[in-house]
């Protein structure tokens, strides 16, 4: 090995050892949507909130930008009933609210998924939550 190779190499164990140990173990499993209330008020103005959590520290993960969502009757065994979803501003970090039409009371499944910044993979939640009459 020449030492051009030998100072190519230690600068590169010096690169891997520098980074941040947090970025090269996380991934999309490391967080998680949280329901904030598992029971709502059906009706067209039901508000829907979902913190999103980072589990290796149980902090809140603001700023993730939310791309997917799908609310559906799949708990009481009607999946194709589906309903729309608006996304509302981020009052508390880490709490994302959305506006939905919950048509009747039951079992609503909400899917999401959503880009963490710093994250390559796509983090993903399905939440069971009750519409209340």
């Amino acid at each position: 090995m020449n030492n051009r190779t030998s100072y190519r190499a230690a600068l590169a164990a010096l690169a891997f050892l520098a980074a941040p140990a947090t970025g090269v173990l996380a991934g999309a499993a490391d967080y998680e949507f949280q329901l904030v209330a598992s029971e709502v008020k059906h009706g067209p103005q039901a508000e829907v909130a979902v913190r999103l959590v980072d589990r290796r520290t149980g902090s809140p993960v603001p700023r993730a930008v939310i791309f997917t969502t799908r609310m559906d009757m799949a708990p009481d065994g009607m999946e194709m009933m589906t309903t729309s979803v608006e996304g509302l501003s981020e009052q508390e970090p880490g709490v994302y609210r959305f506006r939905t039409n919950l048509s009747m009371a039951g079992g609503w499944r909400f899917k999401v998924a959503a880009k963490v910044q710093g994250e390559p993979q796509t983090v993903q939640g399905e939440l069971v939550l009750k519409a209340l009459q």
